[in-house]
């Protein structure tokens, strides 16, 4: 008699999981910064790779590009909690986070999920939060999408990487 699937052996098959693993490949596209609420800052080409890791609890997110002719790379963690019924992220990179991690979780959405954190520390009064959407536009094609969002609740775009499957 074959025994019950677990639900994680389940989400990995039609669930959450699942939806991770649709991330996986070696991408290519273009990254592009905003400081200031609709003026672009930088745009540059990124390349970035997706892996299965922990036997498909989560998928690791490597990327190298540029912000205005110097390099940059990061990496996120993603996962999915059973326990929080959330996508959960934690994201480093050589710009945008210095020397901090980015704790973040959110719902499932339409296209893939969306993650919310907050940064700031000693030098910023109050903490601002950083919106992160991942939408899989189709097999080949995967826009992440990050909003700055002021103390006041105010919401501007802040990155945009749009990835094509190598």
């Amino acid at each position: 008699m074959e025994a019950a699937k677990s639900k994680f052996e389940i989400s990995l098959e039609s669930g959450h999981h699942s939806q991770l693993n649709t991330l996986i490949g070696k991408w290519e596209g273009v990254a592009r910064t905003w400081f200031e609420k609709d003026v672009l800052a930088d745009e540059s080409p990124v390349s970035g790779t997706i892996t299965s890791i922990l036997g498909g609890r989560f998928v690791l997110h490597q990327y190298k590009g540029g912000m205005q002719g110097e390099p940059v790379e990061g990496l996120a963690i993603i996962g999915y909690s059973f326990d929080n019924q959330q996508f959960q992220t934690a994201w480093v990179d050589s710009f945008h986070m210095g020397t901090g991690i980015l704790f973040s979780e959110g719902p499932a959405t339409a296209a893939g999920h969306a993650v919310l954190g907050s940064y700031g520390g000693s030098s910023m009064p109050e903490p601002w939060g950083w919106r992160t959407e991942i939408a899989v536009a189709n097999e080949n094609s995967i826009i992440i999408t990050a909003f700055n969002i002021s103390p006041e609740g105010e919401e501007a775009k802040a990155t945009e990487v749009v990835y094509n499957r190598i």
